[in-house]
C-alpha cells in the first residue's frame, strides 16, 4: 500500500510539474522583464519627466496659478532653510526647486497610474524612431550611424550578434521556413531535419549543375542557431511534419518527436487501460485482485 502510495504520488507529482512549470516560468520571465524595463527604461524616463516638469510649469504659468502642491512661499521657503540647516550660500531659487522636486515626487507616488508615464513615454519613442528611421532618408543615415558605432572596441564584438538575433525576430525579412526537409548531413548515412529556406545562389547552381536549395540545420537546444547548407533539389526529402513538430523535435533531442507525442495521446485517453467502453473488467482486471493474487 506505502509502494502504492509513493509510486503514485511520485507520478502525479511529476505530472503536475510538468504541467504547472511551463507556465510558471513564463510568468516569472515576464515578471522579470516588465521589472527590468520599469526600472531601468521607466524610471528614467519619470525622473527627466519630473525635472522637466520643475523648469517648464513655472515658465508658462503665473504665481497664483500654480497648484498647490508646486507653490512654495517666502515665509515656507524661509522655514525651510533653518529646518534643513541650509547653508548661506545656496542662493533662494536653487532651494526653492529642491524642495518642488521632493513634492512633485511625493505627489508622484501618491498617484500610483503616474509611474506608468515612462513606459507610455518610452513606447511613444520607440514608435517615433521607428517612424523616422523606416523611411529611406531615415535608414540611410542610420545605417552610417550604425557603422560609425560598430567600429568601438568591444561593441562590435557583441553588437552584430545581438542585431542578427534581433532582425531575425523582429526584422522585415524573418527567417522563414518553408517546410521540414530531411538531408544526409554531415555526412552520408546520417540523416538530419532541417528547414528549407528557399533557392540558394545561382552561383552554386551552376557549380553543382542543378538546382540547389538552402537548407537550415539546427542545433539542439537552440533550434535559432545552426548551419546552413545547400543540396540539390532531389537531396532534400520533404517530410511529413509541421514546422512546430520539428522545433519541439529538436529542441527536445529527440526526446519527443511526432510519433512520441501520437503515443501520449493515446496514454492519456479517457478509458482505463484493462476496461472496454461499457467498464467491465477484462482478463487480468480488478479481478484478480480481489482473489487476493499479489
Amino acid at each position: 500500500m506505502a509502494d502504492s502510495f509513493t509510486s503514485d504520488f511520485r507520478r502525479f507529482f511529476a505530472k503536475g510539474l510538468a504541467i504547472l512549470l511551463p507556465t510558471i516560468v513564463t510568468l516569472w520571465l515576464l515578471w522579470q522583464a516588465f521589472g527590468f524595463l520599469f526600472t531601468n527604461v521607466a524610471q528614467p524616463i519619470n525622473r527627466a519627466t519630473r525635472l522637466t516638469v520643475i523648469w517648464v510649469v513655472p515658465q508658462v504659468m503665473s504665481e497664483e496659478s500654480l497648484p498647490a502642491w508646486f507653490r512654495i512661499t517666502d515665509e515656507e521657503l524661509a522655514q525651510e532653510r533653518i529646518v534643513r540647516e541650509v547653508p548661506e550660500d545656496v542662493k533662494d531659487p536653487a532651494l526653492r526647486r529642491e524642495i518642488r522636486r521632493e513634492y512633485l515626487r511625493e505627489f508622484w507616488n501618491d498617484h500610483w497610474y503616474l509611474n506608468l508615464t515612462g513606459l507610455f513615454i518610452a513606447i511613444v519613442l520607440i514608435y517615433l524612431a521607428g517612424v523616422l528611421l523606416g523611411n529611406i532618408v531615415g535608414r540611410s543615415i542610420y545605417v552610417r550611424v550604425e557603422h560609425l558605432i560598430a567600429r568601438i572596441p568591444g561593441f562590435k564584438q557583441i553588437y552584430p550578434h545581438v542585431k542578427q538575433v534581433v532582425d531575425m525576430i523582429l526584422g522585415d525579412r524573418k527567417m522563414a521556413f518553408s517546410q521540414v526537409v530531411l538531408v544526409e548531413y554531415p555526412s552520408a548515412g546520417i540523416w538530419t531535419i532541417g528547414f528549407l529556406t528557399g533557392n540558394s545562389i545561382r552561383q552554386i547552381d551552376e557549380n553543382a549543375g542543378g538546382d540547389v536549395v538552402s537548407v537550415f540545420i539546427p542545433t539542439s537546444p537552440t533550434p535559432f542557431t545552426g548551419f546552413t547548407i545547400n543540396v540539390t533539389k532531389d537531396k532534400a526529402i520533404p517530410m511529413e511534419m509541421t514546422i512546430e513538430e520539428a522545433l519541439r523535435f529538436v529542441i527536445t533531442a529527440g526526446v519527443l518527436s511526432p510519433d512520441e507525442m501520437a503515443k501520449r495521446d493515446e496514454l492519456e485517453d479517457p478509458l482505463i487501460p484493462g476496461l472496454d467502453a461499457s467498464g467491465d473488467a477484462g482478463s487480468g482486471g480488478s479481478g484478480d485482485r480481489s482473489s487476493g493474487s499479489p
